[in-house]
Parts: structure tokens; C-alpha cells; sequence
């Protein structure tokens, strides 16, 4: 019943824009005008078809194909809605209602063409008829609605020239975030390595040069310069492998991703899940973009979350790798505003993947990304 409302809500609607669009041809045909009400009713037919509707490159030919279309499609298809939908509701409205307005030829069943004029064929033949235009209704407006759906996402749908356009535009695009993504990432080592690793060496180098030139006349003080030279060599070596950690973690090289992640879980600020299937052969980019995405994602749980509970997801369907990253925080966490997130949409763009977030305010949170693993 509840797929036969919605195909029937869709296929009045269908009837209502198909006769305003004969109504208002002359004005529809302005691109202006014709692109967003073809746009509403592909978004509609989406939905009803329980497809994503991507956004697409506006073309004037094929809005026009569609006016023509739903002109010629939903007006019958939204009529043969109206009739099964008004009937039933007539019939109902007959079988409640009769006795209320007494009239000398009283309501004849449109069906069985009986006379109601007592309550015993209100409701029996009435009902009959109720029971029968609903098994028409559930039988016949799914399967059309569906169809008229489906034609309207066809005329409307991009060329494949227009295809190839958005193709060319999405790899430009992924392209420049990935030059972007890799001038951030070098001047980003560059600062640690100036910022730390070099400024100890340059300590290093001080110690050690006045070591030597007081080493004849103070032993002591120079021994004292060589073990504080050391220990900064010791601490110079720790940043030096927390850099090179960022580039390519020795975990991946070590334990792979599955014991990468297994890892990161014990280190991670809150308690985390990992449930992990069979992966197969991973390539070392895309092990290295989930191993980031798992590991950016719950350092932002635990630094602005307050979750108290995350889990991860890490699964392969065919070629595709999907890592799933879920907290039962505030919520409200949002890509676009630059924070890490952004990393993760950017470095999964950079091997044709996605990264998409559901952040409602007051939580849940999960992080889907998916990376292609060819």
C-alpha cells in the first residue's frame, strides 16, 4: 500500500506538471525556465526509482525533448492515476455517505452500475468495488509510475559527449586537489624537518664543535657537551621517524593494512572497533590512503567528537575498497569548513575515490570512503 501511494502521488504530480508545461509551453521554452522544472521532476523521478540523481550539465535540446514528453506521457499516465485514485475515493465517500443526502435516484456504482440506497448494498457490492479498484490501483500505478520515471531520467539524461565533458572537468579538478594535496604535504615535511630535525642537527653541530675546542682544557665540561649532543641525536632520529611516518607509514610496510589498522585501534583516543574482511592484494597507494583516511578520522573523534565509542569498517567488493569510520558523538562534523575531513576527500579524489560523510547535529557520524583498487 505504501508503494502504491507513492506511485500515486508521483503520477499526479506528473499530471499536474504536465499540465501546467501545456499550459505554459510558450514560457518553458526560456532556458531559464525550462532547466530547473525538468531538474525537479528528474530529482521526483529519483527518487521514486530509489536512485542518486547526479548533477548534470544543463542542455536546452533535451529540456525541450522533455517537455514534449511529459507533455505526451503524463498526461495519460497522471489521468489513468486520477481515475483509479478519484474512484476509489468516490466509491468510499458512496459507501459512507449515501444515506446523508437522500435524493430521488440514488448513487449508482460506477463498476457494477448497482443503486445504493441501503446500507446492505453499501456495503457489500460497494465494497466489492472498493476492494477491487485498490487491487487495480496496487497492480497497475507501481509499474507505470516506474516507467514514466525511467523515461524521464532517459530524455533528460547527459549525452555522452556531455558524459565525457564532466569526466574531463572531475579529472581537472581531482587533478589540481592532488597537486594542491601534494605541495601542502612537502611544505608541511619541510616545516618539521626545519622546524625540528634540522634545528637539533644544527645543536648537534654547535655542542660538538665546542666540545672540541675546550676538550683540551676542559675534559669534563667537553664529555658533558658530547652526552647532551647525544641524547638530542637520539631525539633528532625520534622526529626524523615520526616524518617519515607521514609519508609512508613502516606499519603498512611491516604488518600491512589489516595489522596497520589493528594498531592504530589500540593507540586510538577512544574505544574503537575494528572489524575487517578479506582484502586480497592491496596496492600500496590505496593501502596508504586508508590507512590516513582510519587514522585522520579518529584523531578528529577524539579531539572534537566526545564520543564515547567508535568503530571500523574495512571491507572488499570486487574492486572496490570501502572504509567505514562511525562515532556516537555530537555530530555536526563538516567537510567543507577545511579540516581534515577535506584531506581524506582529497587524497581518496587523487585515486578516482570518494569520501562521503553523514553528520547529523547530535551524532551519529560515519565516514564512508571508497577507493578503487586497480
Amino acid at each position: 500500500m505504501a508503494r502504491t501511494g507513492r506511485s500515486g502521488r508521483y503520477l499526479l504530480g506528473t499530471l499536474m506538471t504536465a499540465t501546467v508545461t501545456l499550459a505554459a509551453a510558450p514560457l518553458l521554452c526560456i532556458p531559464s525556465l525550462a532547466a530547473p522544472w525538468a531538474e525537479r521532476h528528474r530529482r521526483s523521478a529519483g527518487t521514486l526509482l530509489g536512485r542518486p540523481v547526479e548533477p548534470r550539465p544543463r542542455a536546452l535540446r533535451r529540456e525541450l525533448a522533455w517537455l514534449v514528453t511529459q507533455v505526451a506521457t503524463g498526461l495519460p499516465a497522471g489521468t489513468i492515476a486520477l481515475l483509479c485514485l478519484g474512484n476509489l475515493l468516490l466509491t468510499l465517500v458512496v459507501a459512507v455517505g449515501w444515506w446523508a443526502f437522500p435524493t430521488s435516484d440514488p448513487p449508482r456504482l460506477l463498476l457494477f452500475g448497482v443503486r445504493i440506497d441501503s446500507w446492505a448494498s453499501a456495503l457489500t457490492v460497494n465494497l466489492a468495488q472498493l476492494l477491487l479498484l485498490a487491487v487495480l490501483a496496487a497492480i497497475a500505478l507501481p509499474p507505470l509510475a516506474r516507467a514514466h520515471a525511467r523515461c524521464c531520467l532517459a530524455v533528460l539524461a547527459p549525452s555522452p559527449a556531455q558524459r565525457l565533458a564532466a569526466r574531463v572537468t572531475e579529472l581537472t579538478r581531482t587533478r589540481t586537489d592532488v597537486l594542491q594535496a601534494h605541495g601542502a604535504e612537502l611544505r608541511r615535511i619541510e616545516r618539521d624537518l626545519h622546524d625540528g630535525t634540522q634545528a637539533r642537527l644544527v645543536a648537534i653541530a654547535i655542542r660538538l664543535a665546542v666540545a672540541g675546542d675546550i676538550l683540551p682544557q676542559d675534559p669534563d665540561t667537553a664529555a658533558t657537551l658530547v652526552r647532551q649532543a647525544r641524547a638530542e641525536t637520539e631525539e633528532a632520529m625520534t622526529e626524523l621517524r615520526s616524518v617519515i611516518r607521514t609519508i609512508y607509514p613502516p606499519v603498512l610496510a611491516d604488518q600491512g593494512l589489516v595489522g596497520a589498522l589493528a594498531s592504530l585501534a589500540d593507540r586510538a583516543g577512544v574505544p574503537t572497533r575494528i572489524d575487517i574482511g578479506d582484502l586480497g592484494d592491496v596496492p600500496a597507494a590505496v593501502e596508504a590512503v586508508a590507512y590516513f583516511a582510519v587514522t585522520e578520522a579518529l584523531a578528529n573523534i577524539a579531539r572534537h567528537s566526545r564520543a564515547t565509542k567508535a568503530a571500523v569498517h574495512v571491507l572488499r567488493d570486487g574492486a572496490m575498497l570501502s572504509a567505514e569510520i562511525t562515532d556516537d558523538g555530537s555530530g555536526g562534523a563538516d567537510a567543507s569548513r577545511g579540516s581534515g575531513l577535506d584531506g581524506i576527500r582529497r587524497r581518496a579524489a587523487a585515486l578516482d575515490g570518494t569520501m562521503e560523510i553523514s553528520s547529523p547535529p547530535g551524532g551519529p557520524t560515519t565516514v564512508t570512503v571508497e577507493l578503487p583498487c586497480v
